[in-house]
């Protein structure tokens, strides 16, 4: 009789990366009238008119702050519509996004 050696198989897993996260910005200005900048964020961001109050008055007092957070491609989208819609109206909103830690 004849001792077959057998080798186990091996299987390797590819782990896939979550892809990384940014952060889309509020940047407070002097013009932009409050009640705009909360129907942006309720439109855009689909915020309760009570969250988007919170964030409008947290960026008029800080100066900036963090809307949301999502993958690179949805946060310099939503970041780029709400801006153009200030812009549209001739304020001059701004949104913008870097990558979260």
């Amino acid at each position: 009789m004849i001792d077959a050696v057998t080798k186990p198989k091996t299987k390797t897993r590819t782990k896939t990366e979550r892809p990384r996260l940014h952060k889309v910005i509020l940047v407070n200005d002097d013009y932009t009238p409050r009640e705009f900048v909360v129907a942006i964020l309720k439109g855009e961001f689909r915020m309760t008119e009570d969250q988007a109050y919170k964030v409008m008055i947290t960026a008029h007092r800080r100066g900036v702050c963090v809307v949301a957070v999502f993958t690179k491609d949805v946060a310099e989208t939503k970041a780029t519509r709400a801006t153009d819609a200030g812009r549209a109206k001739g304020y001059p909103l701004l949104f913008t996004t870097e990558p979260e830690e």
